[in-house]
């Protein structure tokens, strides 16, 4: 048996971390041998809820869970974790304009980039709470001791809808799908590339031959995912996000098969001219167990001019939070 892992999920009394907690503390992320303390960060006010999330977690007898510590303090929260999970944000509310909810949450993030400090040397930060980029740009920025590779914002869930709807506008199962990439913001901006896409091996354009979808129905469904799901079911796409931030993490844990690569919100190094400085979704590969930006993808000129519009937004974003980075 390993020694115990310490794992932070904050916001863990929402929709989005029930959907997530069980699956971590049964052994599903982290590994069957992995024992696990588990902290649990969330706002005063949702303390009531989260102590019935740890009643349940106790109801579970999960063999590998050795504690949980719930708190509505971030310092607290973060005090030697291995792993931080960062789900709680603040929701748009109605009359909310973007610019007002960067303010809102950006709040939030400095200060658990500033708490960031108190975890474990070998600290691993995933950013899930929207907007996605933009919190974890503030995050790094006020977690001066810990290396900016250590943070990611989570594109996997954008990635893996791309994958669902090329697999089904070519009757394939979604496995045969590889080499998604999702470009620049998780947001309505963003740009799930099929010029670089496989299905079965084969370039996804010679799959599916219908370009007038791949350049209109298919983006447009991948960005607006998130709100049709909403006036669907009337609520967030949470279980959904869950899964996704598992099949991220599991991403970052293991080496990328050959050839392959998926897609994970970084800070630019300035590869593909996005400019450093904003956070970023890129084709991504772990090697050695550090991660890399795949070099070398073509970008035509249909892909640049929606690249173009992604990082204009993310640097709108970061614009309007300058005074916390």
């Amino acid at each position: 048996m390993k020694s115990p892992m310490r794992v932070t999920i904050t916001g863990a009394a929402g929709q989005l971390a029930y959907s997530l907690i069980f699956r971590i503390a049964s052994g599903q992320l982290f590994g069957e041998d992995q024992p696990l303390h588990i902290h649990l960060l969330e706002i005063p006010t949702a303390m009531s809820a989260l102590r019935g999330v740890v009643m349940e977690l106790d109801d579970c007898a999960f063999p590998l869970l050795k504690s949980i510590k719930p708190t509505d303090r971030a310092e607290d929260a973060f005090d030697g974790a291995n792993w931080a999970i960062l789900v709680g944000s603040r929701p748009r509310s109605k009359g909310m304009e973007r610019k007002d909810l960067l303010t809102a949450n950006g709040k939030i993030f400095v200060e658990q980039g500033k708490a960031l400090e108190r975890a474990a040397s070998d600290i691993q930060i995933l950013v899930v709470g929207n907007p996605a980029n933009t919190n974890c740009l503030i995050a790094l920025n006020n977690a001066k001791s810990i290396s900016s590779e250590r943070f990611a914002a989570m594109t996997r869930l954008d990635q893996n809808r791309a994958m669902a709807q090329l697999a089904n506008k070519a009757g394939k199962p979604v496995s045969s799908v590889t080499n998604l990439t999702i470009w620049g913001n998780h947001s309505a901006t963003q740009f799930p590339d099929f010029f670089n896409a496989k299905v079965d091996g084969a370039p996804a354009t010679e799959v599916i031959t219908d370009r007038a979808w791949l350049e209109g129905e298919f983006i447009s469904t991948v960005q607006k995912r998130g709100a049709a799901i909403i006036e669907a079911r009337g609520l967030s796409s949470a279980a959904s996000a869950a899964n996704a931030a598992v099949d991220h993490i599991r991403s970052l844990l293991n080496p990328t098969p050959a050839g392959e690569w998926f897609s994970s919100a970084v800070l630019s190094d300035g590869s593909y001219d996005i400019p450093e400085g904003i956070v970023s979704s890129f084709p991504i590969r772990m090697a050695g167990g550090k991660w890399e930006i795949v070099q070398g993808l073509k970008i035509g000129e249909f892909a640049r001019t929606a690249l173009s519009a992604t990082v204009a937004e993310l640097q709108e974003e970061r614009s309007a939070v300058q005074d916390m980075l």
